[in-house]
């Protein structure tokens, strides 16, 4: 029999320290993201399940844990990406027409880790803008995630840029059943030369060599120029690779650390995106700690394609890959009755201070919290003062 306490595989508890860094990230993220002009909402954790997977494809559909509501026998979801819910608050209850911008942080939940170290709870932080189709609005979204993991202590970024419409470009004229396309698809991200050979051996010679071009074109901003004379000459792969060319140009100058690079055959959610999409990168990290580009189709489903760009990340992932948080620095006050120690514990809190009243026959301090001073009557008045030997004293 399971003990009672055993939570499901990649599920946990986030247990004081981890729980501090997270929040504190959260407010980081989310301030940066309302300095951008971006507002927050709070959509529900469950929605019917077509609203769910809206222009999202079969990856997320996979994703998604499904049930039936009682009250109405409707088949509904519980959220894997807020992204399409971000869309359906655009379309049906803002229903601006110019510009909206709007960013979220909750959790989500995956049938299925991405990883054996993985949740399969991330707290997802995202920002998504809508109504502008220009690379702008790609850009911003672009800095405002380069923004947000270097508020959060990430170093030596790397920044991974690729644009869905090459391969459509690639492969403009040659019909592929959904299933071939998508099998096509993840052996091109795979890198699977072999099965890419197999799989398209039906199409023209020049589709074939143009694929196997793809699997090449990784690396420096040398891999555009590579593109641009082993890709076909097509309105779609050369409007992708102007484009890539455009946002690297001004990334480098607002970011010259960070490191550029290109990979045109990396697919990751190629049902999804429409134009540009990127991967953030910190050093010693080997997956991607923040994605995002444009989806215009998001909001198809709900009767307003509007364009739309964004991106979004783990906060938890985030909180794992970065050092820097220290434990919240507090006050140790003895607990009592006297209406002079009550009155500072309550100053103290008013200005800001973390105090801990010491119950009693009980020690005051957790994991996340550290006395680093404490309350002391002197000469009839309470006064903060270092725990330490020969520390200066502060009166209140």
């Amino acid at each position: 029999m399971l003990s009672a306490w055993l939570l499901p595989e990649h599920i946990a508890d986030v247990l004081p320290t981890e729980a501090g860094r997270i929040e504190e990230l959260r407010r980081l993220l989310l301030d940066r993201a309302r300095s951008y002009g971006y507002e927050l909402v709070v959509p529900p954790l469950l929605e019917h399940l077509e609203s769910l997977l809206s222009g999202t494809g079969r990856e997320l559909d996979l994703k998604t844990f499904k049930l039936v509501d009682q009250l109405s026998g409707r088949t509904l979801g519980l959220r894997a990406d807020t992204t399409p819910q971000a869309a359906r608050i655009d379309a049906h209850l803002l229903n601006h027409e110019g510009v909206t911008r709007l960013c979220y942080c909750g959790p989500v939940l995956h049938t299925r880790p991405p990883g054996l170290r993985s949740t399969r709870e991330p707290l997802q932080f995202g920002a998504e803008v809508f109504g502008h189709g220009g690379l702008e609005a790609d850009l911003e979204a672009q800095e405002l995630a380069l923004d947000c993991l270097r508020l959060a202590g990430v170093r030596q970024m790397v920044i991974d840029l690729a644009d869905a419409r090459v391969l459509r470009g690639v492969l403009a004229g040659v019909p592929l059943e959904a299933a071939l396309l998508q099998d096509l698809v993840q052996a091109l991200s795979e890198k699977d030369a072999s099965s890419v050979t197999a799989l398209a051996q039906s199409a023209p010679a020049a589709t074939r060599s143009a694929l196997q071009s793809l699997l090449g074109l990784y690396g420096g901003p040398e891999v555009l120029q590579r593109a641009e004379r082993e890709l076909p000459d097509r309105p779609l792969v050369r409007q992708a690779l102007a484009d890539l060319a455009w946002l690297a140009g001004h990334l480098q100058v607002a970011y010259p650390e960070l490191q550029l690079g290109f990979d045109l055959s990396d697919m990751s959610g190629y049902a999804y995106y429409s134009g540009p999409r990127f991967a953030l990168y910190g050093s010693g990290w080997s997956d991607a700690l923040a994605r995002g580009g444009r989806y215009d189709e998001v909001g198809a489903i709900f009767g307003r394609n509007r364009p739309a760009a964004g991106f979004s990340l783990d906060l938890k992932a985030l909180a794992e890959a970065v050092d820097g948080y220290s434990a919240v620095r507090a006050i140790l006050a003895p607990w009592g009755e006297d209406e002079g120690l009550r009155s500072s514990v309550r100053q103290l809190r008013e200005a800001g201070e973390v105090v801990v009243c010491a119950l009693p026959g009980h020690a005051p301090e957790g994991q996340a919290i550290r006395c680093d001073r404490e309350l002391v009557l002197a000469g009839g008045q309470w006064q903060v003062q270092a725990r330490a030997a020969g520390a200066a004293r502060r009166s209140i």
